[in-house]
């Protein structure tokens, strides 16, 4: 699910300074340098406010030059110094999408707070992280409304008082369970609500739906292969739930284990019961 990230391993602040330096001479010397103060100590409050729209206003004053901005993100010059940034931020070693769990190596760099509307941290690395297609087009621009002014989890700043951010419900009748995927009860009231918000707008439940469905439909067929084999079924399951942790306690499949073994009843039905058949 929620994958927590090491910041990016650049200096956001010392790259606005860098690129305001690059602009000496051309037609905008005379407008970066104008704002460069200013620019510098809104990135470091973004980087300090953990990059909550609840804590980092947005500039009015840059509306009519925000083209300028985005730009930079766009369209960087070669050998520029936010053109090497993004570079390094693309070449991430990734195999799953930070912000909802996917497997397979997100292609795209997600702009926490947008650029549309936060023109300045374009090209702040701290505000760039990869995300897959899907959890971006459910993201889109948004940020937060009044109800909950932050709706994301931010993967480099927020950290939580537990390991694991969500849980799974599977609910009987156990030959065809529901899944319900909600926060953690271990987090903290307010650590809670942000999951909770953030799940609803990525979506999350209605697009894993299917991949819990038949992650269970093959269990099944692994609990009869067990059972008809004289294996243990609950060490079996361990031993699953272990290989899912070696990936990440957030992963999907440690999730799913997990949940399968905190349910006394579904280990018992797993063991016991005439599992139904399947194709």
């Amino acid at each position: 699910m929620v994958h927590p990230l090491a910041p990016p391993d650049f200096d956001s602040v010392e790259l606005i300074n860098e690129v305001v330096a690059e602009r000496q001479g051309g037609v905008n010397a005379a407008y970066f340098t104008g704002r460069a103060q200013e620019w510098a100590e809104r990135v470091q409050g973004y980087v300090h406010g953990g990059g909550s729209p609840a804590e980092v206003p947005v500039w009015p004053e840059i509306e009519d030059r925000k083209t300028t901005f985005i730009g930079l993100y766009t369209h960087p010059a070669e050998d520029s110094a936010q053109g090497a940034v993004l570079d390094a931020l693309r070449a991430h070693r990734l195999t799953f999408c930070p912000a909802c769990g996917e497997m397979g190596k997100p292609n795209t760099l997600d702009h926490f707070l947008p650029k549309r509307k936060y023109p300045h941290f374009a090209i702040v690395p701290h505000n760039l992280f990869p995300m897959c297609d899907a959890c971006q087009g459910k993201k889109l621009e948004k940020t937060g409304d009044e109800d909950a002014p932050k709706f994301f989890i931010h993967p480099y700043f927020d950290r939580f008082t537990s390991p694991r951010v969500v849980k799974l419900a599977i609910d009987p009748p156990y030959d065809t369970p529901t899944f319900t995927i909600g926060p953690s009860e271990d987090l903290l009231e307010h650590e809670r609500t942000l999951v909770a918000v953030h799940l609803r707008e990525l979506a999350i439940e209605v697009r894993f739906t299917h991949f819990f469905r038949e992650e269970y439909i093959r269990l099944l067929r692994l609990m009869q292969d067990a059972r008809d084999g004289g294996q243990n079924c609950a060490a079996l399951l361990a031993l699953f739930r272990g290989h899912a942790n070696s990936i990440s306690p957030n992963s999907w499949q440690h999730i799913f284990y997990d949940s399968v073994l905190n349910n006394p009843d579904l280990v018992d039905y797993l063991a016991t019961a005439d599992l139904p058949e399947l194709l």
